[in-house]
């Protein structure tokens, strides 16, 4: 376990605190990490259990201390040098006598080298026993235990030769990264699950555990690789930038003196891919995406708006490496300026806590947040430090439409070769990638309904039908340009300029060109799984 949750319990029981609070559902973990403690302090331990009562060894029944109470009366006449483990004692605590007993223990505990040990999933601390009780988050496994958990499980499946079980080094680090925030027992099941399954060690099995975690939290959603990074058109500078950091959550990075990257925010017009790129990132990186819905944060009881985000927080994080995508993030933190006086400081709660969180992050959660209105924007969101990057996402040039034109032939069983690109993309200036996406969805019934083949005129025809966002909405796309002219990073080069993929020296390309294909592989035989 880790060394510093170690230490601190250890010197919590020699500074002889009478009570601490223990938060984690690994119970048998816990157990035998205290064990070591306790022997290591030459103290005895004991373990309460509603079902087992109070017991120093396992297989043991003591009936007399069944019940809450009796357990808390019997503990001043334990042997001096003593800790006791109370499981699952939160269900306890809201009892009137059993907090009135637990405030005379911490009194009386003082004067004794006794102490109580209360381990439980989740932290339920009445009021009166605040002032009472050190609380202690107990940290997930570290990828060195996973490691020695997957070492056992290889080793008692290595002799079976329908098994697979080989590794590489680099297959061995992306397995147990994506392990990483299971508990040992949720990645040992997930290890077992992908040799019965796929009769090898799977990253995708690991991910699909993962998924599971999110749908139980409520609050995240969570979402499946399927979007392949070359899908998104253009935007060549937001792609360069991303590819750049595809192994920065590696050991070798963090060897090479590389922090983990923290984020981005995309700002742009609407429809030129902004959610499309969140998504596909975490398929070039090979991490789970998760979605953050703002209005689910938000509920009605006093308090549980910010308890939500805290919950959101720690999902993402016992989840990470992951992304963590916010889409339009002005809109679920309208007001948050004004929020002492509309909700009573609720929003501005909860966005305080989203800053610091994004500021001070330490685990591998690379957010990726959008926004359509930059005005909208609490100015404090744009400091540096909380993003790595603002990027600015225009519409795309003649060669991005281009691009987007052949992904979406292609996407719908189309070979682009027989279209005029080129003249489809003159003539679709001004659109977003959004609307040439439905152009050719338009297009497409047309040519099903008359029962002829899509060809270019029935999809010029739709062009010419379609009035763009960019002609509705013209005033304001000229002012967000003028904002990000010198305060954001353009996504794209500009026209006529050399594609920031093709300014890699050749055998650099080849590779990752290369490795694209393998990824794209990859994809395409996760989304084809039922």
């Amino acid at each position: 376990m880790n060394n510093t949750f170690r230490q601190e319990l250890e010197t919590l029981i020699r500074a002889r605190y009478p009570i601490v609070y223990l938060i984690s559902s690994e119970e048998q973990r816990v157990e035998e990490e205290l064990r070591g403690v306790t022997a290591k302090l030459n103290k005895r331990l004991y373990i309460w259990s509603l079902t087992r009562g109070l017991v120093e060894h396992p297989g043991q029944v003591d009936s007399s201390t069944l019940r809450p109470i009796e357990v808390l009366l019997s503990i001043e006449h334990l042997p001096q040098h003593s800790v006791v483990l109370l499981k699952d004692f939160h269900t306890a605590l809201n009892d009137s006598v059993v907090k009135r007993r637990l405030r005379d223990l911490s009194v009386a505990l003082r004067r004794t080298y006794i102490s109580i040990l209360i381990l439980a999933p989740v932290l339920v601390l009445p009021p009166e026993l605040e002032k009472e009780i050190t609380v202690i988050d107990v940290p997930l496994p570290t990828a060195q235990e996973i490691g020695e958990m997957l070492d056992r499980v290889i080793d008692s499946v290595k002799d079976n030769p329908n098994v697979d079980v080989s590794l590489a080094p680099e297959q061995r680090e992306m397995l147990l990264k994506a392990a990483t925030g299971l508990t040992l027992t949720e990645a040992e099941n997930v290890f077992a699950r992908s040799l019965v399954q796929k009769r090898r060690l799977d990253v995708e099995v690991v991910l699909w555990e993962k998924e599971q975690i999110i749908r139980k939290s409520g609050i995240l959603e969570y979402y499946r690789a399927t979007e392949a990074f070359e899908n998104v058109g253009g935007l060549d500078l937001l792609k360069d930038w991303i590819r750049k950091r595809t192994r920065a959550f590696t050991d070798e990075a963090q060897r090479f003196g590389l922090p983990a990257p923290k984020g981005v925010l995309l700002i742009g017009v609407q429809g030129c891919g902004k959610s499309l790129a969140a998504r596909s990132i975490g398929s070039l990186w090979r991490l789970p995406v998760l979605r953050m819905d703002v209005g689910r944060i938000f509920a009605g009881l006093v308090g549980a708006s910010e308890e939500n985000m805290r919950r959101a927080i720690r999902t993402a994080e016992s989840v990470a490496p992951a992304v963590l995508w916010i889409d339009e993030l002005e809109k679920g933190f309208a007001g948050s300026q004004s929020s002492g006086f509309s909700d009573g400081g609720t929003t501005a709660r909860v966005f305080a806590s989203f800053l610091t969180w994004l500021q001070e992050k330490q685990a591998p959660v690379f957010v990726v947040a959008t926004a359509n209105d930059v005005s909208a924007l609490p100015p404090e969101l744009l400091r540096k430090g909380r993003f790595d990057e603002i990027f600015f996402i225009d519409l795309p040039t003649q060669r991005e439409r281009e691009e987007i034109f052949t992904i979406h032939l292609r996407k719908r069983g189309r070979d682009p070769k027989q279209f005029d690109v080129g003249k489809l993309a003159k003539a679709a200036e001004g659109f977003s990638g959004a609307e040439i996406e439905q152009v050719i969805i338009s297009a497409l019934f047309d040519a099903f309904h008359r029962g002829t083949e899509l060809d270019d005129k029935t999809i010029l025809q739709e062009i010419g039908r379609t009035v763009p966002l960019s002609r509705t909405m013209r005033e304001n796309i000229e002012s967000l340009r003028m904002w990000a002219r010198d305060r954001a990073r353009p996504a794209s080069s500009p026209p006529g300029a050399e594609p920031a993929d093709s300014a890699e020296p050749a055998p650099t390309r080849k590779r990752r060109v290369a490795a694209s294909s393998g990824r794209r592989r990859s994809t395409q035989e996760v989304s084809s799984e039922p």
